[in-house]
């Protein structure tokens, strides 16, 4: 091999391992995990009021799962999914609850756009998310359900970024078993 091709695949390496670390890196923190109580976070939701997951936790089960981005494609699968499935999560006591890092306007579109019976969160700056501990997924914010029951502690989670509408299946057997 030539000392020009040695040197090229070398750059060629070291381009390539750099941009994998930049693309895996996680942002600090450790998911939550089931056991783990919820941190207490308020954001506004689509109508611009402001949440306070203290309003809720202890009264219902809470459904939240971090979501990329309104209107792309799986996303708007998985929202769709949970909307599909809301009656069944209503009738057991569970809230359904949306966070990305989108505007408040981008939500109410997304929700109206869709019918969206359930409550989206604007988080700028991705702080909730960091808080969960939801990694992005080559430079895409990731894509994870957390069931929490009335005391606050995750009792499932559900990571996957192309099974969006496994999402709301997943969740809903969880919260179904759980009554």
């Amino acid at each position: 091999m030539s000392y020009c091709r040695v040197i090229f695949l070398r750059n060629f390496l070291v381009c390539v391992s750099s941009f994998l670390c930049l693309a895996l890196k996680t942002n600090g923190q450790s998911t939550l995990a089931v056991g783990d109580t919820i941190p207490r976070f308020t954001l506004h939701d689509q109508d611009g009021n402001i949440f306070d997951s203290k309003d809720y936790v202890g009264k219902r089960i809470l459904v939240i799962y971090f979501y990329p981005k309104d209107e792309s494609t799986v996303c708007t699968k998985e929202a769709c999914a949970f909307r599909d499935n809301y009656s069944d999560f209503a009738k057991r006591g569970a809230m359904v609850i949306g966070i990305n890092s989108g505007t408040v306007e981008s939500h109410k579109e997304f929700q109206q756009h869709h019918q969206l019976p359930f409550v989206l969160l604007s988080d700028p700056g991705s702080k909730v998310l960091k808080l969960f501990g939801v990694k992005n997924k080559f430079f895409i914010s990731g894509r994870e359900t957390f069931v929490v029951g009335q005391d606050g502690k995750i009792v499932y989670t559900f990571n996957s970024m192309m099974q969006g509408t496994k999402h709301a299946s997943e969740a809903l057997r969880v919260v179904e078993s759980s009554k």
